[in-house]
């Protein structure tokens, strides 16, 4: 294990593995110049062969990928920011999530689609949306929101190692953000949730950003006599509900963190599926922190003012559980 920045771990997945298969291209917005620092050094060590830098073109680049990995190639798309995965909806979502079904089968698109995502930087409303809901509809794509250093390393392996199309979505203003590394070759699979903390009293299920926030909460819960678990999906689709199932029916209450606007978010599909799988064992109604249906503001002001938080957290849950929380003296 060693330290690393989030955005190291990244940048050196697409070093090692751009090393170890000659296949791999990455091309996309500004790769060269590694505004994010995630492709820093990439252009250099492999030259532009197999890194290209394009422009603002996203319609484009998103046919160019499905071309690409058609062909042959495996394939590597920055697109910087999650809006931009929008104005590239026609190829990912009538190709990308489509032509293996479309083909029976006979045709692999081994596609990564990185992008930043969220709120938090003042970076307005083009560039600060949660576009996963939107990828989780319409199914045939992997969706991947890593929260730790060492979680962004092994779903990029696995999503650049895999044969089907899957949208990676860096955390936003957390590329700074330290954690152990395993070193070497280290994959995390699809579909496996992890327990960042254990509890007894309530889950708090945090999505990707909002994992931070959730351990705050859920250390400022104890001083509430509250023991909040945190479970983190890493990955909404596939997701695994069967692990976020198990720490429901064990503390039975829910809180779900989500910063997507709160209408058809990944919070509001996750309470809708433990609402079904979970009814017997919840002792309180399902609560979701996420963000009011609006688009983000400019003003850090008012960004901080709609964004979930750990004292919003703490509040949904001591709601559940008000026969257990006791106030401190």
């Amino acid at each position: 294990m060693a330290k690393q920045r989030y955005i190291q771990a990244i940048n050196q997945v697409f070093l090692d593995e751009m090393a170890r298969d000659e296949n791999i291209i990455l091309f996309g917005e500004d790769v060269e110049l590694a505004i994010f620092g995630d492709t820093r050094e990439v252009y250099r060590t492999f030259g532009p062969d197999r890194v290209y830098n394009t422009p603002i073109c996203e319609a484009s680049l998103t046919g160019m990928a499905v071309g690409a990995a058609a062909a042959g190639r495996r394939v590597i798309l920055h697109l910087m920011f999650g809006n931009f995965i929008y104005t590239g909806m026609d190829a990912i979502a009538h190709q990308m999530a489509k032509l293996r079904m479309m083909t029976g089968g006979q045709m692999n698109l081994p596609i990564t689609v990185i992008a930043g995502y969220g709120g938090g930087r003042s970076l307005a409303a083009q560039h600060s949306d949660t576009p996963y809901p939107t990828l989780m509809n319409i199914g045939g794509v992997n969706v991947a929101t890593p929260a730790t250093p060492a979680d962004a390393k092994g779903l990029l392996t696995t999503a650049i190692r895999g044969n089907n199309p899957t949208f990676f979505l860096e955390a936003s203003g957390r590329g700074g953000d330290s954690g152990e590394v395993p070193d070497g070759e280290y994959l995390v699979p699809f579909g496996k949730a992890t327990v960042h903390r254990e509890g007894t009293d309530v889950t708090i299920c945090a999505i990707g950003t909002m994992v931070r926030p959730a351990l705050r909460a859920a250390r400022d819960l104890e001083e509430h006599g509250i023991s909040a678990e945190v479970v983190d999906p890493r990955t909404l689709v596939p997701l695994d509900e069967a692990g976020i199932a198990a720490s429901v029916r064990k503390t039975g209450r829910l809180v779900l963190v989500d910063e997507a606007k709160d209408r058809c978010s990944a919070a509001s599909h996750i309470a809708a599926v433990m609402a079904d799988t979970c009814f017997s064992s919840l002792k309180a109604p399902i609560k979701r922190v996420t963000v009011p249906n609006v688009s983000m503001p400019y003003s850090g002001v008012a960004e901080t003012a709609i964004f979930p938080n750990p004292e919003k957290i703490v509040a949904a849950a001591l709601s559940i559980t008000n026969e257990l929380h006791r106030v401190p003296a």
